[in-house]
């Protein structure tokens, strides 16, 4: 019997793990205008400003983790302190099962838990698979930066998204 999905906060073991995983989506140039892939250090450093507000969350099955996703800071600037940017990194082995839509559920759910009202994040118009993703789960396109940074030599163009996570009310109490 497989082992269903499950999704809970990363702990500071999670950190090799998600080294792991972004390192593979530093690799497969599809998620991050990264190029050098990173190691413990670095990861310990990300994962340690990732406290508080700022959730990650990892997906395991059978035991393994093999999917993370974060909710990163937007701007430092209070008038923004209710808008998070996200980040989703899935194991190449189990992209286009489920695993990303299911982090991005619970990491919203987080988002809410925090105050956050809403959230942005930055992909590439060429992630067929990060953009059906994003499509699925009520993201819309705002816009897109052209030759927003340099990949392998390359202007890339960088894709803007959004999602509103509460439209009960105009005003906000942060």
């Amino acid at each position: 019997m497989m082992e269903t999905l499950t999704v809970r906060h990363a702990t500071l073991e999670d950190t090799e793990s998600i080294l792991r995983i972004y390192n593979q989506g530093i690799e497969d140039r599809i998620a991050t205008l990264e190029t050098e892939t990173k190691d413990s250090s670095y990861m310990e450093a990300w994962f340690h400003d990732h406290q508080g507000r700022f959730s990650v969350l990892v997906a395991e099955k059978e035991g393994k983790v093999i999917g993370w996703a974060s909710l990163n800071p937007y701007s430092h600037r209070c008038a923004y302190k209710g808008v998070a940017d996200l980040s989703v990194y899935i194991d190449r082995n189990y992209r286009g099962q489920g695993v990303g839509s299911t982090l991005l559920d619970a990491l919203e759910k987080a988002a809410k838990e925090q105050e956050f009202y809403k959230i942005v994040l930055f992909t590439f118009p060429f992630n067929q698979g990060g953009q059906g993703l994003y499509q699925k789960m009520g993201y819309r396109q705002v816009g897109v930066f052209e030759k927003q940074g340099v990949m392998d030599g390359e202007l890339i163009d960088v894709m803007i998204m959004e999602k509103l996570l509460s439209a009960e009310s105009k005003s906000v109490n942060l």
